[in-house]
């Protein structure tokens, strides 16, 4: 075999003469190495050819320039320099604390230096780096050098010479590779050499080293990729062809290796990878009368592209493999955790609208629950989704009017890496995709942007979306269940909710009743409450009676607060004294006219005066403010509130003429009796 041409320049002699013994001794029987130096002249011109040039980074300028000294086409590389274990062992020894000069020909070299020998440990010292010019410091009595005594000031009392730094094993290791020697890697002398000198890379070292290893370790993680895999090298030649690439392409791979790429799979691009060295995104090719999706990737090394790699995906394999991983998210909670023997309650009222849904849950349709606030829909929305046919899939909730607008875009749709500052790197999966092939439950659903109910229209009449900065379109299978607290008839006629929308959503409509219509259901479910908290106390005959007759605008969520509430009074039985001072009315009258107490008329709640106060500061920027903006002052206040109640708060300020609400996003705006109202403090005056 005819030998190979390297050639080594550097700018100092020395140090290129230090590289070239270094190439030599593991390359000499193979190649014949020549060295050239910038110092002494021998490096200018137009160097003669090789099968490789390796130069230092202090050489030449730029790559442009070393393009103007090497022939044209010619395969370039870096000398990589690093020290020798021995003589880091040596420095090791030095004593802590000291002030160390470490002298190079320039202080660029003396800084490289001094940085790659405290990435290897050697910190106990303070190094100061030292060249030709520099200023002696004061109190340095020890120098280190890479054989540049000469540079070394002559008062300094301990000189140590750790000689040329030596050529990294992974620079030996890209030689072999660039000219095809491969099998030197595994020889006696590769592994001495490696051995002795110093890296930080040790997995990369180590895996090329033992190449009999790594040849094993790379087959087998080729065939354990699940997607088809081609390999080519630089020339564009097949050297890799994994199981699923020879099921796809119905090829054997030892056919195909060896040859050019072009030849045998002349529909993956490979030449263009190679050329331009740029990844080429998917595109879709028909293969044996089957869509594959068929992606390149460079290999780039040093600034060189020296190889390129296919990845080939059916399109069904893709989907199969996304429902495996939306399945494994069940165990990361998206999972219903109650069904219909959980809903709590034997009146007539809430046994009918149980039976309703158990049959609805068994159809695909979208389902409706409407009802007040507190009365368990999410409850109902986890027991349809556990009769349904989906029930071994994910169930996902969310309440729609928790989220600002371009939030809950990318909850709900997911988006693609860089769609917008903040992204994650790798994009993520929204939760219409986590609930492919299972339900999710869209509470609140009135609180929805007009733009995001066309883009929810899309997903049910359609069933697929695209994430948010994405152009893929994602087919996906999820049934929808939503609930409102409100009128979406109201909102369709007020022109804040689309009427096609409503009519998708609403095509299985059920009420659920609230407490108050449930008659003896309550004191279940106060019983099961006790239960839970721990409790156990009794109720008056008065307090029965009370709480039997009393409207329960919190519904169960409120009853809830109550018991915990008469927990803490410590008293048994429970008395009228007992009850919470928020339980203010029994058949519209107040608590205190039930025992006798005079009249008072009733305060206006905290969320009231804080919602008119904010109104007043927008009339004075004469703007005007909506809910969702309402809603983030009062958080940044701590004060606990609703978008709910907000928006009952707003219509209460409406019907007393304080307040003109306009349609859709238009925002709230102060009447002059409002502005009156604040100016003059009259909040009593609220009826």
């Amino acid at each position: 075999m005819e030998k190979k041409k390297i050639s080594i320049i550097a700018l100092d002699p020395r140090a290129g003469q230090s590289y070239g013994r270094d190439v030599e001794s593991l390359f000499g029987d193979v190649a014949d190495v020549s060295v050239f130096s910038v110092m002494d002249g021998t490096a200018m011109g137009v160097l003669p050819h090789a099968d490789l040039f390796a130069a230092s980074t202090d050489a030449f300028g730029s790559p442009e320039e070393l393009a103007r000294h090497v022939p044209i086409d010619s395969q370039t590389m870096a000398v990589e320099a690093s020290f020798r274990w021995q003589e880091l062992r040596r420095l090791k020894e030095l004593p802590a604390g000291s002030r160390v000069l470490f002298v190079n020909m320039t202080e660029t070299m003396a800084r490289e230096a001094i940085a790659q020998l405290e990435q290897f440990g050697i910190t106990q010292v303070h190094w100061i780096p030292f060249y030709p010019g520099a200023e002696l410091p004061p109190d340095v009595h020890i120098a280190v050098t890479p054989d540049e005594m000469r540079y070394v000031p002559e008062e300094i009392e301990t000189k140590i010479d750790v000689g040329q730094r030596a050529c990294t094993s992974g620079m030996m290791i890209e030689i072999a590779l660039r000219l095809g020697l491969e099998h030197l890697l595994e020889t006696e002398k590769f592994q001495t050499y490696f051995q002795s000198i110093a890296t930080s890379n040790y997995s990369f070292d180590q895996m090329f080293a033992r190449s009999i290893r790594l040849e094993s370790q790379f087959h087998i993680l080729m065939e354990t990729l699940e997607d088809g895999v081609v390999g080519v090298n630089e020339k564009g030649e097949v050297f890799a062809c994994n199981r699923h690439a020879e099921e796809i392409t119905r090829t054997s791979a030892d056919l195909v290796v060896g040859k050019a790429a072009s030849q045998v799979f002349p529909y993956i691009p490979f030449s263009k990878c190679l050329q331009e060295r740029e990844q080429l995104p998917a595109k879709i090719t028909r293969l044996n009368g089957v869509n594959v999706s068929v992606e390149v990737v460079p290999v780039m090394r040093q600034s060189a592209c020296i190889g390129a790699f296919a990845l080939l995906q059916r399109f069904n394999d893709v989907e199969a493999r996304q429902s495996q991983l939306r399945n494994q998210l069940l165990h990361k909670g998206y999972r219903a955790k109650y069904g219909f023997e959980d809903v709590i309650g034997e009146s007539e009222a809430i046994q009918r609208t149980k039976d309703v849904l158990r049959r609805m849950a068994v159809s695909e349709s979208p389902i409706l629950l409407i009802g007040q606030t507190g009365t368990g829909k999410e409850l109902f929305a986890h027991a349809v989704h556990r009769a349904s046919r989906r029930k071994d899939g994910p169930f996902v909730a969310i309440n729609v009017a928790a989220f600002p607008e371009n939030l809950l875009e990318s909850e709900l749709f997911g988006y693609e890496e860089g769609a917008f500052t903040g992204a994650k790197k790798g994009g993520r999966l929204g939760l219409l995709e986590i609930s492919h092939q299972g339900t999710l439950f869209l509470d609140e659903v009135e609180g929805m942007s007009p733009a995001l109910q066309i883009k929810l229209l899309r997903v049910l009449q359609e069933r697929e979306i695209m994430r948010v900065g994405g152009t893929t379109i994602i087919p996906i299978d999820v049934r929808i269940v939503a609930a409102t607290n409100e009128s979406l008839e109201q909102k369709v006629a007020e022109g804040t909710f689309r009427r096609d929308l409503y009519y998708r959503l609403s095509t299985l409509p059920v009420e659920i009743p609230p407490l108050s219509a449930r008659g003896n259901d309550l004191f279940l479910i106060l019983a099961h409450f006790q239960q839970e908290l721990g409790t156990c106390f009794r109720l008056s005959p008065q307090v029965r009676e009370f709480l039997r007759s009393y409207a329960w605008p919190g519904n169960i969520r409120e009853l809830r607060n109550v018991v915990e509430y008469f927990l803490y009074t410590g008293h048994d039985p429970i008395t009228m004294e007992d009850l919470p001072p928020t339980v203010f009315h029994r058949a519209g009258k107040p608590i205190s006219e039930q025992t006798g107490a005079p009249a008072v008329p009733p305060e206006p709640s905290e969320v009231f005066r804080f919602v008119l106060e904010q109104l007043y500061r927008a009339s004075e920027d004469r703007q005007p403010i909506g809910r969702e903006r309402l809603l983030q002052l009062a958080r940044e206040a701590f004060l606990p509130t609703s978008q709910q109640e907000i928006r009952s708060v707003l219509a209460q300020m409406a019907e007393q003429g304080l307040v003109r609400i306009s349609r859709g996003r238009g925002g709230s705006q102060l009447t002059a009796d409002g502005r009156r109202l604040y100016e003059n403090g009259h909040i009593h005056s609220i009826k």
